[in-house]
């Protein structure tokens, strides 16, 4: 025991040491130049300054000290942008310099393999690897052409949502699970040709996915020491990285079966062509199309659901918005013989108003509130500031969100200010990034917005929809979850009852 004792205390020691060494060495030798931000204490730095809801507290941070801001998280430099132009010298004006990846300690891949065999993750998109992801994806998966070609997968999957949720009138249903059975069943017909998990699905494999998913989104919001103490990387005290890695394996298993059969058959057995068919076309391994197809419904699932269900709270809460749009999907969509709504893709995506909506949700509620993680390739000087190599750096996205100086009264949720207006989300206006910009953009923005609209439109078009527990609308909880997704921190409970359009 006294053994144990002191080769913990020295471990500790030595742990101190190296963290103090590098904290001193990186302060040395820009401390003049480094953007402002609260000042760290010894060691941990600034962990303990960012509470629960970091988010939050990085935009109090940039408040006081500027859009432009540096926090040390222990042995880490962080540097965070928090307005349309701090985010435009981050995203576009030093964009090759400052587009790697910060790959976070629970990835459990190491950088050299996660550069052969992913496009989110991958920790450099200069390399020819990730250029040919790139390019598969922009010009094949999701083209334009392809787009369009997957418009009557997407409208089979909401028509069978709406069925599943005329079998649940008068009767409480959790909107965020029936959004993420549509939506993860719309990517797994798009890659597989199959369904995966179902509406009420008792199969064992789609119980397993279920459980999968929800932990993997689980561990992602854990507090990691590695993450701020690289030196404990490989010791993985929590054990944060062995159960993602864990889950990762059990995940591949579900859907590797489906891949063996397609190499064995060929697409003759399956017909149309789907994404599984283009990683195979494109000569991928099994190694890499288990990755990237981990990442698409990563990325491609828990984003969207978070928006449908945050729109439809938001409806909730402005019966005045939810009146206008229903006029809207009213007067401008299309009846079926027996005067049943028709959900018609191509018709949802010009309605003006609901594109409103859309965007409004995004902006109140971007779904990556920080997006995701860059890393300073080489040291660069932004806004008179100096980001040294190797540095984390985030976008506040959410942040830029709630500034008055950007937006008019911020915090109200008024769709109308997209009326008539040329902002977008397509990465060249700075004030609303829900997808990023730059290389990192998000490569299915263009997917998203076909399916997020689409969605909302079934929902709110077949159903009227009432609180479960008799709250006030105006009173219904808001708050949020951080995590690399922005949750709702109480699920969204309506009950739906016959569409009175």
């Amino acid at each position: 025991m006294a053994l144990y004792l002191l080769l913990l205390t020295f471990a500790i020691t030595i742990l101190i040491v190296i963290t103090a060494s590098r904290f001193l060495s990186t302060a040395a030798a820009s401390k003049h130049r480094l953007p402002p931000g609260p000042k760290p204490w010894p060691i941990i730095g600034n962990i303990p300054h960012l509470g629960k809801q970091i988010h939050v507290s990085l935009q109090r941070f940039s408040q006081l000290h500027g859009p432009l801001i540096s926090l040390r998280l222990g042995s880490q430099l962080l540097i965070v942008a928090s307005s349309p132009a701090a985010a435009a010298e981050i995203l576009r004006t030093h964009d090759r310099l400052l587009s790697a990846r910060y790959v976070t300690t629970i990835v459990p891949y190491d950088i050299a393999e996660l550069d052969r065999k992913a496009i989110v993750w991958s920790s450099n998109c200069n390399n020819e690897r990730w250029k040919a992801f790139r390019s598969m994806f922009r010009n094949q998966i999701f083209s334009a052409r392809a787009i369009e070609s997957q418009a009557s997968v997407r409208e089979r999957k909401v028509a069978q949502m709406v069925e599943y949720l005329d079998g649940k009138l008068g009767e409480p249903v959790r909107i965020g699970e029936v959004v993420f059975a549509t939506i993860f069943d719309s990517l797994s017909n798009l890659m597989f040709s199959r369904d995966c998990i179902g509406f009420e699905s008792n199969s064992e494999t789609a119980k397993r996915l279920k459980s999968l998913i929800w932990r993997m989104m689980e561990l992602g919001t854990k507090t990691n020491l590695a993450e701020f103490f690289p030196v404990l990387r490989k010791l993985d005290p929590q054990g944060l990285r062995r159960e993602m890695f864990r889950c990762c394996n059990e995940l591949y298993s579900v859907w590797q079966p489906y891949v063996t059969e397609r190499r064995e058959r060929g697409r003759e057995r399956f017909g149309v062509e789907d994404f599984l068919d283009v990683f195979l076309e494109n000569g991928l391994d099994d190694d890499q199309i288990d990755w990237l197809t981990l990442e698409l419904f990563s990325a491609g699932t828990d984003t969207s659901v978070a928006t449908i269900e945050w729109a439809m709270a938001e409806l909730m809460r402005n019966r005045r918005a939810m009146d206008k749009l229903r006029e809207e999907l009213k007067a401008e969509l299309s009846q079926s013989l027996e005067g049943k709504p028709l959900i018609d893709e191509s018709e949802v995506s010009r309605l003006p108003y609901l594109s409103a909506i859309v965007k409004e949700t995004l902006r109140l509620h971007p779904p990556a509130p920080l997006l995701l993680p860059h890393r300073a390739q080489e040291t660069c000087e932004v806004m008179n500031y100096v980001v040294p190599k190797g540095a984390q750096v985030l976008v506040n996205v959410w942040a830029i969100s709630r500034d008055p100086t950007v937006w008019e009264d911020p915090m109200s949720f008024k769709p109308e200010r997209f009326i008539g207006s040329q902002v977008d989300f397509r990465g060249q206006d700075f004030k609303l990034l829900p997808f990023s910009a730059g290389r990192r953009m998000c490569p299915g923005v263009s997917l998203a917005t076909r399916q997020i609209p689409l969605v909302l439109t079934a929902l709110v078009r077949s159903f009227d929809w009432c609180l479960s527990d008799g709250e006030d609308e105006t009173e219904l909880d808001m708050s949020e979850k951080f995590g690399t997704t922005l949750e709702k921190e109480r699920p969204l409970l309506l009950v739906p009852s016959q569409s009175s359009l």
